[in-house]
């Protein structure tokens, strides 16, 4: 697993760099995506998550999600346009565990990407993104995790 200024990457994930969201295949072709544990890390302690309901469509580069911190509040970016299938209620309700754990229970959404095969291309998979997110932190000043 790639480990970036004490922020760990995983290799089985897919990752939209410039948005600080990842993508994890599921398989019934349907995608699970989060927030970065760098994002998560630059946005500090998170106070709500407000996903789009289920059976809403999303596009492609627009917001899944605003999610809040005491430092920030944003869109949450999807590259995949498509149906949200599955919101994750316990996130919405203790939205802190998206810092605790971005990978796992900390996930935002379930979505039926519209077009994924020419989606998946654009993003860098867990064992490239190292160098890409190096070069993101110092463009953004950003120290490192924890």
């Amino acid at each position: 697993m790639p480990v970036v200024k004490g922020c760990n990457l995983p290799d089985e994930l897919l990752y939209d760099v410039d948005n600080h969201i990842w993508f994890q295949e599921q398989p019934d072709g349907n995608v699970k995506l989060g927030m970065t544990m760098v994002a998560t890390a630059m946005a500090g302690q998170l106070v709500a998550f407000t996903p789009k309901k289920a059976g809403r469509q999303v596009e492609a580069g627009k917001s899944c999600a605003t999610v809040e911190s005491g430092k920030w509040v944003g869109p949450a970016k999807t590259a995949a346009a498509g149906a949200v299938l599955e919101i994750n209620d316990s996130l919405v309700s203790n939205p802190q565990i998206a810092n605790q754990d971005p990978y796992g229970i900390g996930w935002f959404i379930i979505l039926k990407p519209a077009d994924w095969s020419s989606v998946k291309p654009t993003l860098t998979p867990g064992a490239e993104v190292a160098a890409k997110y190096e070069a993101k932190m110092a463009s953004e000043g950003f120290a490192g995790c924890g």
